[in-house]
């Protein structure tokens, strides 16, 4: 049973792996930018809902909180650093190398504030029951499903069932149509990365219930939602989502085999054999010379 026991928790951290990556493919696939500081948005949505829940106030307050941090974040990275980097052509270096600042500078921060190591939410959601002869499974498993299915069902919807959304999508084909059109770039790289950035908050929430946070989870976060866009396939948002729910049953499952320590990089072992063997994903288009 122990077999099992891995796949069910795999199935739950998968499913969160698909939020945060779902929500860095919709930015990288609108916007061309790769948001490497897409995990900071994790990170500081996690310590706003612990923030919240230690001082006392209710979970749905934590939550909003952690929701609302993780969009201004993102859209503060749209605004003062991605930006004016566009607006003097700069590099994908160039971007990249502001990203990982920003990040570790928020990471140290975060741990001077909060505290260095794991922290987590103390509730009686996570208080697992058995379910079958040595299989345990807490509320918060059932939860994190729900939330993830209800979450990419709306951002679908959204995608291609709203004006907004529609007009996201084609962001990155074809902007001087947009604005042909009287449509804004720039509000609409605005969006994709508010609605991004908010994926993750949920995510990050759940985390914070499970297993708990660190100052560094973002990291972790972050190269797991981009070995999710690129095995997905580039510009695939259920790609992503579901190369997400793959990667964290193949981190979980690997538990079975190797030591904790390895686990992480069982996933780019799949990354690296995609890149190989099929490296348009899932669901990317393939290039032909």
């Amino acid at each position: 049973m122990l077999f099992l026991q891995l796949l069910l928790q795999g199935i739950q951290t998968g499913a969160l792996y698909a939020l945060t990556a779902a929500g860095f493919a919709l930015i990288f696939g609108a916007t061309r930018i790769f948001h490497f500081a897409h995990g900071t948005s994790f990170t500081l949505a996690g310590y706003a809902f612990l923030f919240c829940w230690n001082g006392g106030l209710p979970g749905w307050i934590g939550t909003l909180a952690g929701i609302a941090v993780a969009m201004l974040f993102g859209l503060a990275m749209e605004r003062l650093v991605y930006r004016p980097i566009q607006r003097h052509e700069g590099s994908f270096f160039t971007v990249f190398v502001a990203a990982f600042g920003v990040a570790v500078v928020v990471q140290n921060l975060v741990g001077m504030v909060a505290g260095r190591g794991f922290a987590s939410v103390d509730t009686r959601l996570s208080l697992a029951t058995e379910v079958l002869p040595d299989v345990f499974l807490a509320p918060i498993f059932w939860i994190a499903i729900a939330v993830a299915v209800v979450l990419f069902a709306a951002l679908s919807a959204f995608l291609t069932r709203t004006h907004a959304g529609v007009a996201l999508r084609a962001l990155a084909q074809n902007p001087d149509l947009l604005r042909a059109y009287g449509l804004s770039s720039n509000r609409l790289s605005m969006l994709a990365f508010a609605v991004g950035s908010a994926m993750a908050a949920p995510a990050a929430i759940l985390t914070a219930m499970t297993t708990g946070l660190n100052e560094a989870i973002g990291h972790h976060v972050m190269l797991i939602s981009m070995a999710a866009t690129i095995v997905g396939g580039v510009g695939s948002l259920r790609g992503a989502a579901l190369a997400g729910l793959m990667l964290g049953v193949a981190e979980s499952v690997a538990l079975q085999f190797v030591d904790t320590q390895w686990a992480e990089a069982v996933s780019f072992l799949v990354l690296f054999a995609f890149i190989i063997f099929r490296p348009s994903g899932f669901f990317g288009v393939a290039q032909t010379r």
